[in-house]
């Protein structure tokens, strides 16, 4: 069998693809989504792909993004000038603008007069392509060093700052556009309708793709994958598993056996729920296999969290690999293919996106072995968590399914700091699910996107615990707020629930006294510890 190959994206051939160029922007990833909240597919590519592969693409529309370069610095990106000559609509967006801007005979000066944050954007064309409907005055999310005082022969000016005159520049005729700011950031307040702007009026497409057409593009891409060949789907009982699942099924049926592992590392009540809910959801052929043991042997004595990591996804597979061999004594096709929840975030984490490191190594995808036998479905690898959400919904998972929390796929063996031991786990999971009991008794499940639990298993803090000193491990709290898990910010809860949470926990799980909050954002830190 093939090694790890990943199902096909959705077709990319669509006269509606709008390519983004990534030049290393930390937010390429939140234009490709902003794009697609227009209602329009998007796809990422890098800035070293060339031009003409670009343009093989049949891109309705090019974006360029933003990058921490200077144009004028040495090896910094560059972009062969046939882009902007192709006929293809460009909009250049910070790093993107002024690479357009010199690539084409304008004038970026490297003044040292940045802008950082937010600013005042000064409008002089309120009626030009982009701007039409804002306000002449707005505020923009700038991050510049260089700044462009001349645009090209042919464009015209249509914004500028206190810092920059030429902030902004469009030339319809060759549908050709930029901002020096980025409009897709919240704080960029009419940035959306900026971006709209340039891919309805400039690019003149029609906004049409939408979950029922990722939904019937994967099943076409599931069936002509898999043929007539069966799959295996790692079902964890998290939201990505479950909608990869549900989309799989409708794809090839009862070709599809899920097949769940007991792993020891779920949260409490996570077997029974799965078991039950996802079954009765989508009647789906379901496999359990009780695989505690085996995990807890892999992972005992090892603290470091990237081998945890890797331990993880090598024993997930050893299990899936049995679970085949099962599968094949029963008449049928050969059971050739693993499917997996794998979504876009994972793959820019583990270093699969254009320009990014290897932040940590997800289980599905950089903690897989070199070995593995199955060739893998990922039919939500180019989506993002909300998007997941909707195609879940209109597949008819209920709510519970759909809405629940993000739960990473190693379980409860990445949120244990440390060794993790059955002790270690039982007592974290009494912790997790006191947390969880009061976050939606305060009706705060849909207020933040998820709240891992933490247990700092080799660290130990003294406290008073009925008249006597203890000696007992830190729970942490990780509430955090997100829009895709790739940027992320800790939420403001309410400090009496914090204070149920505590006391709650100190109370009622063993070796526990002491209950703290991490106020941390992302970056600098990832949302799980580990």
């Amino acid at each position: 069998m093939s090694s790890a190959t990943p199902a096909a994206a959705p077709d990319v051939s669509n006269p509606d693809v709008v390519l983004v160029v990534d030049f290393g922007a930390q937010y390429a990833q939140l234009i490709a989504r902003r794009v697609r909240e227009a209602r329009v597919y998007s796809e990422i590519v890098p800035s070293t792909m060339p031009v003409a592969e670009m343009l093989a693409k049949n891109p309705k529309a090019i974006i360029l993004s933003g990058g921490p370069s200077s144009v004028y610095a040495e090896g910094a990106p560059r972009l062969d000038r046939a882009i902007f000559e192709a006929g293809v609509p460009v909009f250049g967006m910070c790093y993107g603008f002024q690479l357009m801007a010199t690539t084409l005979g304008g004038t970026v000066d490297n003044t040292g007069a940045r802008e950082y944050g937010r600013t005042p954007l000064h409008v002089s064309k309120a009626g030009s392509t982009l701007f039409e409907g804002t306000p002449v005055e707005q505020s923009v999310w700038m991050s510049h060093g260089d700044a462009c005082s001349a645009a090209p022969e042919g464009f015209s000016v249509t914004a500028s700052t206190d810092v920059v005159p030429v902030a902004a520049f469009e030339n319809d005729e060759k549908k050709l556009y930029g901002v020096q700011y980025h409009p897709e950031v919240l704080h960029s307040t009419h940035g959306q309708q900026i971006l709209e702007h340039f891919l309805y009026r400039g690019a003149g497409i029609e906004p049409s793709w939408t979950t029922g057409n990722v939904i019937e593009e994967q099943v076409a891409a599931i069936r002509a994958q898999v043929g007539g060949k069966r799959a295996i789907c790692g079902l964890s009982g998290g939201v990505d598993s479950a909608v990869a699942a549900a989309l799989v099924q409708k794809a090839i049926g009862s070709q599809l056996t899920c097949v769940y592992v007991d792993h020891g590392l779920m949260r409490k009540g996570e077997t029974e729920q799965v078991e039950k809910d996802f079954v009765a959801a989508t009647g789906a052929n379901l496999v359990v296999v009780d695989a505690q043991e085996r995990f807890l042997d892999a992972l005992a004595g090892v603290s470091d969290p990237e081998t945890k990591r890797k331990i993880i996804g090598r024993e997930f597979i050893r299990v899936f690999e049995q679970a085949q061999l099962e599968i094949l004594q029963e008449e049928g096709p050969e059971v050739a293919f693993l499917v997996q929840g794998t979504l876009y975030p994972d793959i820019v984490e583990s270093g699969g996106g254009t320009g990014t490191a290897n932040i940590k190594s997800h289980h599905n995808v950089g903690g897989l072995p070199d070995d593995i036998e199955f060739e893998l479905v990922e039919p939500l690898r180019q989506l993002f968590k909300d998007e997941v959400r909707m195609v879940g919904q209109e597949l008819g998972l209920p709510e519970e399914i759909v809405q629940r929390q993000p739960f990473p796929g190693p379980g409860l063996g990445i949120r244990i700091v440390g060794e993790v031991t059955k002790e270690r786990l039982d007592l974290l999971r009494e912790a997790d699910a006191i947390a969880r009991e009061e976050l939606t008794a305060a009706g705060l499940d849909r207020e933040i996107w998820q709240c891992p639990v933490v247990l700092l298993a080799d660290v130990r803090s003294v406290g008073v615990q009925g008249d006597g000193r203890t000696y007992g491990h830190p729970i942490v709290l990780r509430p955090v707020s997100s829009e895709d898990a790739m940027t992320a910010d800790w939420s403001r809860l309410p400090y009496e629930v914090l204070a149920k949470i505590s006391t709650r926990i100190t109370n009622e799980v063993a070796d526990v006294n002491r209950v703290v909050l991490d106020v941390t954002s992302k970056p600098p830190g990832t949302i799980e510890w580990e």
